[in-house]
């Protein structure tokens, strides 16, 4: 816990829900949320920007970034979400951004979701979720989430489409050498695929209140 409030990490792959969970429960315990994946999003967009190809020297960029950087609108197209998988995986990028999620939870406790939030930026966390589903749910998801219709002829095309990108990216995540994606020993694991966002929710705060003892 820092001086001024508790730090709860949110962690798993995209589309699992970690994100939706994370904002529940910040408004729920009246703590600032931050999303750590837009960080690495905005690293990408203005490496994308500048011509420069996301695997190459990012931390300029991260070094530099901005809350104008973070608001811009464009953070969620899929070229940028497989950019910031590669600007994610260098060191430098990620050692840059590490500063900026500690110095946002040093102010009043905070709630973080990313991939590396309870193993990597904050080991001590007071509570570790790690929220997970199986990558056909997190298609589905991330489909009906693009305003995609389950009953259009192309539906399965896409959502096979939408898996594979899933799984690259998971695999791509898991395997990096800099804080890869991992479950902490004292994380809490839920499984979103047959739970709906209030049922997390509530396990999710049953869970943090009985860690927090409140």
């Amino acid at each position: 816990m820092t001086p001024h409030g508790p730090v709860i990490a949110v962690d798993g792959p995209a589309a699992a829900g970690k994100g939706t969970l994370a904002k529940k429960l910040a408004q729920e315990l009246g703590l600032p949320y931050l999303d750590t994946g837009l960080l690495y999003r905005a690293v990408a967009r203005l490496a994308l920007d500048a011509g420069q190809d996301p695997s190459g020297p990012a931390e300029n960029f991260a070094e530099h970034l901005t809350q104008q950087d973070m608001a811009r609108k464009d953070l969620r197209t899929p070229d940028v979400a497989q950019a910031a998988s590669k600007v994610a995986a260098q060191p430098a990028v990620r050692q840059a951004l590490v500063e900026t999620q500690r110095r946002f939870a040093a102010e009043r406790g905070a709630v973080l979701d990313g991939r590396d939030i309870g193993t990597a930026i904050f080991p001590n966390a007071d509570v570790k979720l790690f929220i997970t589903a199986s990558p056909a749910t997190r298609a589905l998801r991330r489909y009906m989430q693009m305003q995609g219709n389950p009953a259009a002829p192309d539906a399965g095309e896409k959502l096979a489409e939408m898996e594979a990108t899933l799984k690259a990216r998971d695999a791509a995540d898991s395997s990096r050498a800099a804080a890869p994606l991992q479950v902490a020993a004292d994380a809490k694991v839920i499984e979103t695929d047959h739970l709906s966002a209030e049922a997390v929710l509530a396990l999710a705060l049953a869970y943090t209140r009985e860690r927090l003892g409140s």
